[in-house]
């Protein structure tokens, strides 16, 4: 640490966003704040574990398209 106060940043921090905590488990804890808004916006504590799902997701859609250009080409 430098030893400068927090309020001479040169990069100023933002503020939190609103964050929501859930008491249900992953899966409901998910569907309840809707799948995109958990993993985009971090809605409440499952929001780095919807991210990898949508990651995922991503990739096997990817891939998919990848593996159908292939067999045309």
């Amino acid at each position: 640490m430098s030893g400068t106060p927090r309020g001479h940043e040169r990069i100023p921090r933002r503020p939190p966003p609103d964050f929501e905590e859930t008491e249900s488990g992953i899966i409901e804890g998910i569907t309840e704040s809707g799948f995109l808004n958990v993993a985009l916006d971090d809605a409440n504590q499952y929001g780095p574990h919807a991210m990898i799902v949508l990651l995922g997701i991503v990739a096997a859609v990817t891939a998919l398209v990848l593996m159908a250009a292939m067999f045309v080409i």
